[in-house]
Order: C-alpha cells, then structure tokens, then sequence
C-alpha cells in the first residue's frame, strides 16, 4: 500500500496529488493563468515564481483533501520535464527538499508520459498496446505505449513548430479573443460555420512525415485571411474561429486514427490538459522514459528531421538512399537529442529510483551532480 506523492510544476498550473495503489486519494491545484492574461501567453518567469508561493499551500491542501499524514508518504514523484527550465526546476528542488525531510525514494516523471498513465486513474489499466495523442499547452504529441511501467514511451511523432495549444493562443489573439485562446475559440465557433474559410491542413501531405505536426503555417493562414477581412464582426469571427478549429481537429483526427491502424493498437487516448486540473505526475513515475524515437518509415530522413522539430528552414526531402544528413549540421542528425529549452529532462535510468537521497542523476537542466545535506 505504497502512498506515493505528486508535484507537477511544468507550466502555469501548480498540481499536488496523493496516490495509494492506483486510486488518486486527494488532490490540488492552483493557476496562474490569470497572471499571464493580459501578455497574451505565459510568461515563464511569472509561472516559476507563481509556483514558489503555491506549492507549499497546494501540498498542505492534497494532505488535508487526501485525509493522511505528511510522514506516511512512501515516495515522491514529480515532473523532471519537459517544461519551462525555471517551473520545472522550482518543482523538482521542492520535491528533492520533500524527499529527503522525509527519508524515501525520489522519482523522476517525463511530463508527456504522465499525461498518458493519468488515465489509469480514470479508467484502468491501459490496453496492452495503444497510442496516445496529447494535447496539452505546448505540447502535441504521438505516443505508442505498451506497460507503462515497464516499456519505453516512443514518440511516433511532435511538432515541429507551434503545438495546437500555441496556435489557439495565437489565432485568438488574432481574432480579439481572450486568452487563454482555446476555451474562447471553442466559444465562439458554436456560431459559425467549420466550412466557412478553407484553411489548410498541414503536415498532411504524401511526402510529410506522418505522425509530426505543424500549426505555424496554420496560425499565418489566419493572419492572412483576417488581413483581407475588412472587419472583424461576430459573424467573421465566429466563420473563421470555427473554420480553424476544424482545421486542428483534422489534422490531430487523421494523424491519430492512422498512427492507430498502422501500430494496430488497441485504444486511442486523447489527453489534454484538465480544466479542473487534476495532478498527473504520481501514477507517471516509472513510465518517465523516452528511450528513442521510431523512424517514420518510406519517408528517409527528413521526416525523422521534422519529427524531431529541429530543421524549420527546408522541407526537402533527405539524400537519395535515405542517408541521413551531416549530423555535424546544426540541428540535424536523426540521434540527436531535443533542444535543452524544450525538453530539459533527457533519459532516466528506469532501473531504480532517481535516488534515495537525490544523488546522482539525470537532471532538469543538464546532467549535473544532485547531492543530498551530509554530501553522499
């Protein structure tokens, strides 16, 4: 009966959860969205300073919702990334403090990978095979899971830009809209006509990689059309709100349905961010891993370049043969490791717990050496 407790910091949402065999027992959650309103987008220093004022009052209110004692706690889990660098670390450093105050193991989770092992706490143990779409802030991700606990999460496919969540921001903007943008785009297109503006559909095409997304070339798609529009009225916005939400919901239906078929899974897991924002990380801990990315087959390197999210300034396909490029390149090279700044985690050995005392590990930020008060 291992209490296990959860602290999720990637982005503007501080998330306590307690976890007793697979039954969420109390929870809590603050936000500080409403901080980053009136920027149009969260800030990232605003959200790590907003966690370090919340976190502590979240943990004491998950305890009190949960009905146990803080010392009855087993374990600690908490989002070692992806995320924004300085939200994740504040939530990480208090999770080390939890761990070591309180003498028990500390474990790493991979942000994504916990969106998808939350639904265990809903709905059961997952399928033996299935792929998980997640959708969620700036993240819009393929998955194929197989045991969480124990597989390696791949990633099928990312963006390569803006994630869908970026682009609803951006488009509301665009449209006058309140932020955050999805909630106020989906408000509006109740009004208006999906068919209305015949946006395009991108990273569709034959020769795209065919689980990677791209809503960049959506969001400008807008812009120009709002440009030529010679005034923004209820009806316009309502037209183009809904014409661009059918547009995102296209491509992530199709990308979705197909990446299911051809990994012949069993379930499709659609997982976003919560509105009442229940904590994920707790029951993610041993699935925090991503071990690699699947090549995308047929379509040579440069899909796996796109997939990767790291070569925006050409779509030519790769060398003839499918030889990959000069990994000397900058940001090429199908083993090259994601950018720092967006997914600052990096492997965790899955062998045994990030340690018992915080030692040395696979970090937020890099791969320093984490040490515990008496230096061991």
């Amino acid at each position: 009966m291992t209490l296990v407790l959860g602290i999720e910091t990637s982005c503007d949402e501080t998330g306590v959860g307690l976890v007793r065999d697979g039954v969420l027992l109390g929870d809590a959650l603050a936000s500080s969205a409403g901080e980053h309103a009136r920027f149009g987008g969260v800030v990232p220093e605003v959200a790590a300073r907003a966690h370090v004022s919340a976190l502590v009052p979240m943990v004491r209110r998950a305890v009190d919702v949960a009905g146990v004692r803080l010392r009855d706690v087993d374990a600690v889990a908490v989002t070692a990334g992806p995320g924004l660098a300085g939200a994740v670390q504040v939530g990480f450093a208090a999770a080390k403090a939890y761990a070591a105050a309180l003498d028990v193991p500390l474990y790493g989770v991979h942000h994504l990978a916990g969106h998808a092992a939350v639904d265990v706490l809903d709905h059961g143990p997952l399928p033996p095979r299935c792929v998980a779409l997640v959708v969620s802030g700036g993240h819009t991700s393929l998955l194929a899971l197989a045991d969480i606990a124990r597989d390696p999460v791949v990633h099928l496919g990312d963006t390569v830009d803006d994630a869908a969540g970026e682009a609803f921001d951006k488009v509301a903007r665009l449209l006058g809209l309140p932020y955050p943008g999805g909630p106020a785009i989906s408000r509006a297109a109740r009004h208006g006509d999906p068919h209305a503006v015949p946006f395009p559909r991108p990273m569709t095409g034959p020769r795209d990689a065919p689980f990677a997304f791209s809503f960049s070339g959506l969001k400008t798609a807008v812009a120009r059309h709002v440009e030529r529009v010679p005034a923004l009225d209820p009806t316009t916005v309502a037209h183009v709100a809904a014409s661009f939400q059918q547009a995102v919901v296209d491509v992530l239906v199709t990308k979705s349905v197909a990446a299911c078929r051809e990994h012949a899974a069993g379930a499709r897991l659609p997982h976003g961010r919560r509105g009442r924002g229940q904590p994920r990380p707790a029951h993610g801990d041993a699935a925090r891993l991503r071990r690699g990315r699947r090549r995308a087959p047929g379509a040579a390197a440069a899909a796996v370049h796109r997939q990767r999210g790291h070569d925006r300034r050409t779509r030519r396909p790769a060398r003839a043969g499918g030889a990959p490029p000069d990994p000397a390149r900058r940001g090429s090279g199908p083993g090259r490791r994601p950018d720092r700044g967006h997914d600052p985690a990096g492997p965790v050995d899955r062998r045994r717990p990030v340690s018992r005392h915080c030692s040395r590990q696979n970090s937020v930020i890099g791969s320093p050496t984490w040490r515990d008060s008496r230096g061991t």
